[in-house]
This record gives structure tokens, sequence and C-alpha cells, in this order.
């Protein structure tokens, strides 16, 4: 730790509990506390790292260690999070994916990256540019046209220190992941500090003899890597919630009809819905949280074969984990680059994704990002949300103690939640559901009462449950009046304790795109 310099800015590997260099962090934090140094550091992060309490990050948190921090998702690292909301240190909060792919245009010497993601949301510098705090001042973000098209441009946080990790370090300094559950982007970062002129330190389990790493396993080459220390088992596990999984590296492959069914309630109705529009043939994403239980759900009608299932840090294929192992996989076909996933993702790849939703209202926005003092940020939310053919929203319509019954293929509310979701204003927009309708996405918003679509008019009710007063349980309980016309019921096949038989049900598959053609800046 001493090869890092007051000042400096330093980039950080890893997705949640896969791929966090906990050793070099906890080695840093150690540092700054015996000696005050290096002290005012810049960190910049794309996925989040950390365990919603003590791990990865949340180590960093010493008032005076950080000075600025640019991060995609802060909701696993609570401790830096109550820096940034305190004023303490300035930070922004940019999309995961742009961040990640921001690596690879460093280290091509690039001064930023071109995208059209973040465009109309808290991101874009007509509204917030990412700031989260009164004392972020710096403009990261900008609104540039090219080919006659509008796009923003992040610009470069050049990078003097690397801290990444790998499995193995033969004595040359070439670094494999063989036992890593992801590989991120630990190369693009790698050269991105390389060709800064900065410094590469990569965690390691073990070192072995030169000569005996297979050179098609080398993820970060030795003319990149400047330092290698080997880590303690307990700072160096598979994820937060797993020592070591084979199946997570792919060593071996697990049957899925192991996985238990989801308890029918409130989560696995909005799970049966979305699975509704799973595309047969399809390539889907699916958040964390209540968007997970899809694949459960897609386990259980053994329909998991029928579509393809992908997570952002670059999983292709197979059963996404959840929980604490979050951006794992069991018998995956392929692991990618977290930015060349993204490449994908932007570019139009996805057929569908799955997504948490926090606060909805009217005009169809979604929040995920801010709460008051509670900053989560947007992680790839925005870069998915915006690029996915078809977007689905899943939550429970109201939060906090919300109770129900579910008989005889109907819903029944037994207590309301505390707080109210569908809100006449979000807080912070994660997602314009007005201007993805311009652009012709496809969305819908799935609770278990009820079902919404996205329109260029603004939020319109397509769906309730059986057994669900619209007026009382629906209408009722929202701040805002949304657009009613043709109110189905949502399918009772969905309500009943036995599988849906979700083979017959799937969607075909559509090749069209959301487009900008039409769409005034």
């Amino acid at each position: 730790m001493e090869l890092i310099r007051s000042g400096e800015t330093i980039a950080t590997s890893g997705f949640v509990g896969c791929g966090t260099p906990d050793a070099l962090l906890d080695g840093l934090a150690r540092r700054f506390r015996e000696s005050g140094d290096p002290a005012g550091l810049t960190l910049l992060f794309a996925a989040g790292q950390g365990d919603g309490g003590e791990q990865g990050l949340n180590r960093l948190a010493e008032p005076g260690l950080l000075r600025r921090v640019v991060g995609g998702h802060w909701g696993l690292i609570p401790r830096v999070a109550a820096l940034a909301v305190s004023g303490q240190i300035e930070g922004w909060n940019l999309p995961q994916g742009v961040i990640s792919r921001l690596y690879r245009d460093m280290a091509a010497g690039l001064p930023g990256t071109v995208s059209r993601i973040g465009l109309h949301t808290f991101v874009d510098p007509r509204s917030q540019g990412g700031r989260v705090n009164e004392r972020t001042t710096d403009d990261l973000v900008e609104v540039v046209h090219l080919g006659g098209e509008e796009l923003l441009f992040y610009r470069a946080t050049p990078i003097d220190v690397a801290l990444l990790r790998g499995t193995s370090a033969d004595e040359h300094g070439n670094i494999t992941m063989e036992r890593e559950a992801l590989t991120l982007d630990n190369l693009a970062m790698a050269c991105a500090a390389r060709n800064n002129g900065g410094k590469v330190i990569v965690q390691v389990e073990r070192i072995v003899s030169a000569g005996t790493l297979d050179p098609r396993l080398v993820k970060i080459p030795h003319i990149l890597v400047d330092a290698v220390v080997v880590a303690p088992p307990e700072l160096h596990r598979q994820t937060y919630a797993t020592a070591f999984n084979p199946g997570y590296a792919h060593e071996v492959r697990i049957p899925l009809d192991l996985i238990p069914p989801m308890p029918m309630n409130e989560r696995k109705i909005a799970a049966r819905r979305a699975a509704m529009e799973l595309p047969d043939g399809g390539v889907v994403n699916l958040g964390i949280g209540m968007p997970d239980g899809v694949s459960t759900v897609a386990a259980e009608e053994h329909v998991i074969d029928r579509i393809t299932l992908t997570t952002e840090p670059g999983i292709v294929g197979g059963m996404p984990a959840s929980g604490g192992d979050f951006g794992a996989a069991l018998n995956p076909d392929a692991l990618i680059d977290q930015n060349q996933q993204f490449d994908f993702y932007q570019g139009g790849g996805l057929d569908l994704t799955v997504l948490g939703m926090a606060e909805l209202d009217a005009d169809g926005n979604v929040n995920v990002s801010r709460f008051g003092p509670r900053l989560t940020g947007a992680g790839g939310f925005i870069d998915i949300s915006q690029s996915a053919r078809t977007v689905v929203f899943v939550g429970t319509f109201t939060a906090g103690g919300m109770q129900v019954g579910i008989s005889d293929g109907r819903l029944t509310i037994l207590s309301e939640g505390r707080s109210r979701k569908l809100v006449r204003h979000v807080e912070q927009v994660t997602f314009n559901g007005r201007y993805a309708a311009s652009l012709g996405q496809r969305v819908l918003y799935v609770t278990e009462r009820a079902v919404f679509a996205a329109t260029p008019d603004g939020l319109r009710l397509i769906e309730v449950a059986p057994g669900i007063d619209v007026e009382r349980d629906v209408l009722g309980q929202m701040d805002f009046a949304p657009i009613v016309q043709d109110v189905a019921l949502m399918d009772s096949r969905i309500f009943l304790p036995q599988p849906m038989g979700l083979a017959a049900l799937l969607r075909p598959r559509t090749t069209s795109t959301p487009t900008l053609e039409g769409v005034s800046a």
C-alpha cells in the first residue's frame, strides 16, 4: 500500500462480493489509520463492491482517506455513501456500464466515453449530472451532438492505481482467474492504469512457478502488473456468501432440478407474471432482488433451457445466483468481461430485462437510486433499462408490512404496507417512462395486484388480479390517477399453487429495437 500516494486516483475491481480485493482494501484502510497516509484519494468503481456492512469498499470509509468518489452502485457501500450524503466527500453516481466501458476508452488514451445511456435521467447534466451532493460541482457529463444525434459525453477519470484480484500469479506476474466467479474489467482497468503511467496491484490466492500457467487462461499479463499480494483465505472468499463453490468456478455443472420452488406469496406472483413475458429463445437480463425470482420460476416450469439468462458482469446462460452470491452463476454457457457485456446490452442485444421498482409515478418514471438520505445508486439499471427491447419492472404495490392472502386463484389484501410506492413524482428519475415510450420501447410495471404499461400519455392500468377491488386496492393506494382503459384480469394460473404451464405461454421473440427516429432532443 506504500505504492499509493496521497491525492491519487484508485480504481477497484469487483461486483458485490465477486472479485472484490478485500485484502488490498483492508490493507489500505489499516495503513491510513496507522499513518494518516495516503489521504485525499479519488475512488473510481463500476459495480457495487460490498456486503451492505463492513466489507468491500466500506473498509475505505475513513474520514480523510477519500476526497472524491465516482461510482455506479452505492447501495452495498453504505459507509461510503454516508460520507457523500453528509457532504464530507464529493460524489457522482454514473451508470455502471458507462464506467465499465470508460475503463477501456481510458486504456486507449481517449478523453472519455460517448453514449446514449443516461439521457433524460438524473445523470443528464440538464438534470443533476450524476452529482450526489451540493459539494460536488465539477461537470463529468455533458450533452454533445454527433452524426445528428444527441448523446452524453462522460469525461475520463485517469487511474493512478488499479486494485484488482485474480486466482494465481506466476513468478513473472502473469495473473489467471480460474477460481473467480467473474473476470469483470480487470484487463481494461490494468491497461488504463499502466497507460496513464500508473500502477497495478493484484490480490491472488497463490504464487506458482513461471511457465506453469496456460497462456490462454492469463487474464492480466505480467507487462501490466507492478505488485502481487497473496491474500489470506478470509479476505479472498469467492463471494461474500460462499467461501468457494466449484459450480461458480465452472468446474462442475449442477442439476437445476435441485433448486427448490419459491413459496407462494406476493413475490412469486410478481415473478410469475413477469415470467409470462419471457421470449422463446430470447436473451434476458434479471436484476437483483424480486427480479431474480423469474429465474426460479423458469426453473420450476422447466423452461430455463428455452431462454438465455444473462447478468451484467459477464454471465451468459445458466442460472444466475442471488443474494450474497449475486453476480455468480451455475452452468453458464460463457463468461465474458463486464465491458463486453455492456457493449452487447447497450447495442440492443437484450430481448427482455426484469428489474426492480422502488418508486413509480404518473409519467411511468422509476426511481431505484435515491431516497432522501439513502443513496442506493443506479448500478447497471440505466444501461439495461434504456437498451432492452422490453422492460418489465417488478415490485410490491405498497411497502412495509403488506400481507396478502392467496386462495382459489384469487388475491386478497389482508393488510396494506405502511408506505406507498406509486407516487405523484419520483424523487429521482432513474428511468424515464415517457422517453422510453417515445422510442417505442415496450415497458410494463408488474405488482402482485396490478399491471401497468408506459404510454406517451403516461401510466396506464392494463391488468388487475382476480379478487382485487380496483377502486379500493389499486386506485385508492396511489397518489395519482392512471389512465384506466380496457383493464383485463391477470391470468388466474398465476395465483394457483401448481405450475402454470409456462412452456405454452412463452412469447414469440421479436427483433425490433427502440429507435431514436422522430424523437426530438
